[in-house]
């Protein structure tokens, strides 16, 4: 019998795919950290304490 797939086991089709999407997942990945940093790094010290504080309680853990 005789495959359409190569020495990976994916079909080319898959296999073209998932070399596209890759590229595309890094860039999206780089984008969305460095709206992070950016956003985490001009927030107000005190709005930065809030959040991470009311995370604390909200994931259950004691912080006082």
């Amino acid at each position: 019998m005789l495959s359409n797939s190569s020495s990976s086991g994916l079909p080319a089709e898959s296999q073209a795919k998932a070399v596209v999407a890759s590229p595309m997942q890094t860039v999206g990945a780089l984008a969305f950290g460095l709206v992070i940093i950016f956003a985490v790094g001009f927030m107000p010290v005190e709005a930065a304490h809030n959040a991470a504080h009311d995370s604390r309680h909200a994931l259950a853990f004691p912080c006082h």
